[in-house]
């Protein structure tokens, strides 16, 4: 057995994040979402949208998102602020059957982790043809408005599905979001687009997987889903040893 076989041979639990994880960062939803953050502010605060730009940006370095700081500053409804930003036309995602495949064949159980709401991850996962795969979604709601990379929303996502986290590995797109995980032990897998291509990101926010709370990097999940069933040669993907 190889190494990369040996590592996920002991996988009982598979997560996934939602947004540029289970569908490709070089599709239209994000900037759909990110632009309807930015008008319900314009709404909320009668602001230009350079200056909410601004703000909206620290509240979602500060606090994980946008939402935890509008809550905390501003006391605003978190259900009418979701409802409202994940209202988008979701038409541009094509069915990944390729995708599906590779899911329905990890052995064990299939979670959605996500900053967002159930509604969105559910509407997003059937668009995509891979809402039956999964066991529940764990959304920022069931979190208590706690926003991954804090480790409270971790905590709770643990708490509240009996995941042991050692036998569980996680695909994230934001790297931050995998060091609380792979301190409580879980395997972590960053997903990044393909080269030169991707989501407009901070500075901050952009990685190459290098960082030690990255153990795999790739940027064809379902390729990378489908070698670990297979358990062949993990060659076109990218094992740091950890």
């Amino acid at each position: 057995m190889t190494d990369f076989a040996q590592r996920f041979a002991q996988i009982d639990t598979w997560v996934f994040d939602l947004d540029n994880t289970l569908y490709p960062q070089t599709a239209d939803l994000w900037p759909k979402i990110d632009a309807r953050i930015t008008l319900f502010m314009m709404r909320l605060f009668g602001l230009d949208a350079l200056s909410l730009r601004a703000l909206q940006k620290h509240y979602y370095h500060r606090y994980g998102t946008t939402l935890r700081g509008l809550m905390l500053e501003h006391q605003i409804d978190a259900e009418a602020f979701l409802s409202f930003v994940h209202d988008i036309d979701r038409s541009s995602l094509d069915v990944d059957h390729s995708l599906a495949a590779a899911i329905a064949a990890l052995p064990g159980r299939k979670l959605i982790l996500t900053n967002g709401s159930r509604d969105h991850a559910l509407k997003t996962a059937q668009q995509i043809g891979i809402d039956h795969l999964f066991e529940d979604i764990f959304d920022i709601v069931a979190a208590d408005f706690i926003a991954k990379p804090n480790a409270g929303a971790y905590e709770r996502f643990f708490d509240q599905h009996n995941v042991v986290p050692g036998r569980t590995t996680l695909f994230e797109d934001l790297d931050r979001n995998l060091i609380v995980p792979h301190r409580h032990g879980m395997t972590t897998v960053l997903v990044l687009p393909p080269p030169g291509d991707g989501p407009e990101r901070e500075a901050w926010e952009v990685s190459d997987g290098s960082e030690p709370h990255v153990d795999f990097v790739t940027d064809d999940l379902a390729g990378f889903l489908a070698q670990i069933v297979a358990s062949g040669d993990p060659s076109p993907f990218v094992d740091k040893g950890g």
